[in-house]
């Protein structure tokens, strides 16, 4: 239609221009727009009489069965039984991809996960899903830190424990291990804010994740690691994130990333006392130390170094990163130092910062004592789950958790109630996922007529509900131009409201209209399988 406008006024007034529509109450029509008042002082013009021209033009279209001008120049459009059936037809179409790489998961090993890292999986694995409904050849890899002070204070409470005996480890049985881990973590974060002894020994420990020639370190090391990927994994497919194809380790970008800082000292990067930082107010940014003075790289130099390796494997148009706000300032300062250290990547990374989740009762501790750990959360899922219906459905505990964290909008905060998610009432992903199988449990008593509408003319109904049909191409445009998730979700949920007073007012089964009815529903059906798809969240056939 903003096209079919344009091209009006391209014609009589000779102008360029980008048209605008927007949804007025149903009885002034289907869309509206003030494209005339727009160009009222552009072509000297009285804007109701250019409504009234542009009007002529769009009533010979056959697009429209009203159109109408109201106020100064207001135009109102209804449209025709045929354009509302066409657009019922219109599928996504792709562009041509490009390669583009995403993050879609990247807590570190030796830590526990938490309900920060479950938003951001889910966050980044949904806008690859985007990116790849719109034609994009998107690589999906991880990045971990698999060295520093963080291993560091995990490995010195776990060989206290080994005692010198690394076959310890072995009694601690698969699903005790992330628990053990987490514990460990905490145990030496303490130790390190308490203690100087231990701090200088956690600090020795935190090197030696550079080099593990220590035997009995390396053992203990590797295996704990392996624990750690091996859990990471296990979460992931709950969370419903797609495979990556690649895992990046901070042990393989500290060199790669080291090597491009100091190959820039005097150029990108200045040295001081014995360091070698990023000056960063030159551009109104901060300064950050990238290499130590003990010649070490920091988290900045691991960063540059994983741009570089990104670069050498996928040569992407656009790589993206998905984490919390707080780093919202640090990546800004790593992306600035990148491009003007490696100019052929200008413009490749984006740092796409999230908000925080909290939880509606205030508590945001778990075992850990500081932050809701993934797995008491998984647990309080499946109670609520279980107190709302008497059964665990895994599919409804997906769903539950990924709409929750998807339906608003990135950078927001997100208060997350975990009674509200499972609930099929309201704006929850089971909701939707019980729209879908009552919509499929009418398709599966009557197979949908499949030919065109056409010039069939809709009731008032169903005329309402094939128009918010007809807006998922134009949600899907703008949610993958934009990559924000969350405009699915307002469209599905907006979508099952109108369906749900479809079929309040309108028999289905042995009605005159049945054949009309059920291709309706049938493209309902469809389009909240797909939108769910995209979501990352499986659309039942019953429930």
């Amino acid at each position: 239609m903003e096209e079919i406008i344009a091209q009006s006024v391209k014609q009589r007034f000779s102008v360029d221009i980008e048209v605008q529509l927007s949804r007025p109450d149903a009885q002034f029509g289907d869309y509206a727009s003030n494209v005339a008042l727009q160009l009222a002082r552009q072509v000297e013009k009285n804007p109701r009489e250019i409504a009234e021209e542009i009007a002529s033009d769009l009533r010979e279209t056959g697009v429209f069965s009203e159109v109408s001008v109201a106020g100064p120049g207001f135009l109102n459009f209804r449209l025709s039984s045929r354009a509302i059936n066409d657009a019922l037809d219109i599928s996504y179409q792709p562009k041509e991809g490009q390669s583009v790489v995403i993050e879609t998961n990247n807590p570190n090993p030796f830590k526990d996960l938490h309900i920060g890292h479950a938003y951001n999986c889910i966050f980044a694995d949904t806008v690859a899903n985007l990116l790849e409904y719109g034609g994009a050849q998107t690589n999906r890899v991880s990045y971990h830190g698999d060295v520093g002070l963080h291993v560091g204070k995990s490995m010195w409470a776990i060989l206290r424990h080994v005692d010198g005996d690394a076959s310890k480890l072995d009694v601690i049985s698969a699903a005790e291990r992330a628990t053990f881990l987490s514990k460990c973590y905490v145990e030496g974060s303490k130790a390190y804010a308490e203690d100087e002894s231990a701090k200088q020994e956690i600090e020795a420990l935190a090197k030696q994740s550079f080099v593990l020639d220590d035997a009995l370190y390396k053992n203990v090391y590797e295996a704990c690691k392996a624990w750690s990927f091996e859990y990471l994994d296990g979460v992931l497919l709950r969370l419903g994130n797609q495979p990556t194809i690649r895992r990046f380790l901070e042990s393989e970008t500290d060199p790669a990333g080291v090597s491009v800082v100091k190959e820039n000292v005097g150029k990108v990067f200045d040295e001081s006392e014995g360091a070698i930082i990023f000056k960063g107010e030159d551009y109104g940014l901060h300064t950050r130390v990238f290499v130590s003075s003990r010649g070490t790289g920091l988290y900045e130099a691991r960063d540059l170094g994983l741009m570089k390796l990104k670069q050498q494997e996928f040569s992407p148009v656009k790589s993206y990163i998905v984490t919390g706000e707080e780093q919202r300032d640090y990546f800004n300062v790593v992306i600035k130092a990148a491009e003007l250290s490696m100019p052929d990547m200008a413009g490749v990374t984006q740092n796409i910062p999230t908000g925080m989740v909290k939880l509606s009762t205030g508590k945001m501790s778990s075992r850990t004592g500081e932050v809701v750990n993934i797995e008491w959360l998984f647990d309080k899922l499946e109670q609520a789950a279980k107190s709302h219906s008497g059964t665990v459905d895994p599919d409804v505990i997906l769903g539950a958790l990924r709409w929750s964290l998807l339906k608003v909008r990135v950078g927001g905060d997100i208060v997350f109630d975990i009674e509200e998610s499972v609930s099929i009432e309201g704006n929850s992903g089971p909701y939707l996922q019980y729209a879908h199988a009552r919509a499929a449990s009418i398709l599966a008593k009557r197979e949908a007529v499949k030919r065109p509408l056409g010039d069939e003319q809709l009731d008032e109904n169903e005329r309402i509900l094939a128009l918010k049909l007809g807006e998922y191409s134009n949600v899907l445009n703008t949610a993958i131009a934009e990559l924000l998730p969350h405009q699915i979700c307002t469209y599905l949920y907006e979508l099952a409201q109108t369906f749900n007073r479809f079929y309040e007012k309108s028999r289905v089964l042995d009605d005159p209209r049945e054949d009309v009815r059920l291709q309706l529903i049938d493209r309902y059906t469809k389009t909240l399988k797909d939108g769910l798809g995209i979501l990352g969240i499986p659309a039942p056939d019953k429930m």
